[in-house]
């Protein structure tokens, strides 16, 4: 069995962190996923709003990166839940438990993208020992030198 989405879009509003009494944080934001098609006679794309929730260090690293208006991929799986509401209604919620978070548009771009602002790629985890959501983004990213040169010795290169 497979359960997998991948899903590219914008989000709809800065995403909410929570603990929960364990002191567990997650994150929950909206992706606005535009459609493949227009419907009718207008130009103008649909969008589906998903919920995404995302847990633990990678919940706070979107919380301190994300923000409304920035192009993000996420990578996770459908959850389905239910719950009784205050009327006893029984309540369906379908959301996307993200695993794999990738920032499309550095925090500068998403304001300037008219004026051709440049896009970063960073990609954060959740979950397992193999978290690379931990620490700073100058920690992960071994080219954060942005295209200055590299001192590299034929030596050290496969080929």
């Amino acid at each position: 069995m497979l359960n997998r989405v991948i899903l590219i879009g914008r989000l709809t509003r800065d995403p909410e962190l929570r603990y929960t009494p364990a002191g567990v944080a997650v994150t929950q934001f909206t992706l606005a996923v535009d459609r493949p098609f227009t419907s009718g006679g207008s130009k103008e794309r649909e969008a589906d709003f998903i919920n995404i929730v995302t847990w633990r260090q990678l919940a706070e690293t979107c919380a301190n990166y994300l923000r409304k208006g920035r192009l993000t991929a996420v990578e996770g799986r459908i959850q389905v839940r239910n719950y009784d509401n205050n009327e006893g209604k029984r309540v369906y919620v379908t959301e996307v438990i993200a695993d794999n978070v990738r920032f499309l548009e550095s925090s500068n771009s998403a304001g300037s993208r008219e004026e051709g602002g440049s896009n970063a790629n960073a990609s954060y985890s959740g979950g397992g020992s193999g978290n690379r959501g931990g620490g700073s983004r100058e920690q992960q990213d071994p080219f954060i030198d942005d295209g200055k040169p590299i001192d590299i010795s034929d030596d050290d290169l496969p080929f």
